[in-house]
């Protein structure tokens, strides 16, 4: 709770000051036209890694294999998108770098160890029928 509080004070607070700096070397209308075009150009990129990851977890599904990792990756396409959609630099920097493959998997790696885990360990056994009167010896 109180780290929410602090994220939605302190995120929108940062964000200003940084487009204020920005927009003091390059220009406001400069500044106002790169965070439209961000967030332009990430919702088209996330669109194209969402299609792909929604077409990867189809094929697992197909095959009949666990399709974990895609839905985590589909759920970080969303923090990312919902990122870019936010005006400002530092939301679509880490938008952008939850966008980048390459990138997200680092960082499911690192915080989610167990969202990575494709491969579950599958114990075969072969049943055997006991007769009634086995049970006893």
């Amino acid at each position: 709770m109180q780290l929410t509080l602090l994220i939605l004070i302190f995120l929108p607070l940062l964000e200003i000051y940084l487009m204020i700096k920005v927009g003091s070397i390059i220009g406001a209308f400069n500044t106002i036209f790169i965070t439209i075009i961000t967030a332009i150009v990430g919702m088209y990129f996330a669109k194209l890694q969402g299609l792909s990851t929604l077409k990867s977890a189809l094929e697992n599904l197909r095959v009949n294999k666990s399709s974990l990792t895609e839905i985590v990756h589909g759920f970080c396409l969303v923090i990312a998108a919902f990122l870019l959609i936010l005006p400002g630099f530092l939301t679509d920097f880490f938008g952008f770098l939850l966008l980048i493959p390459y990138t997200r998997n680092l960082i499911l790696k690192n915080f989610f160890p167990k969202a990575r885990d494709n491969n579950v360990d599958i114990i075969e056994i072969n049943p055997e029928e006991i007769e009634e009167h086995d049970k006893f010896k």
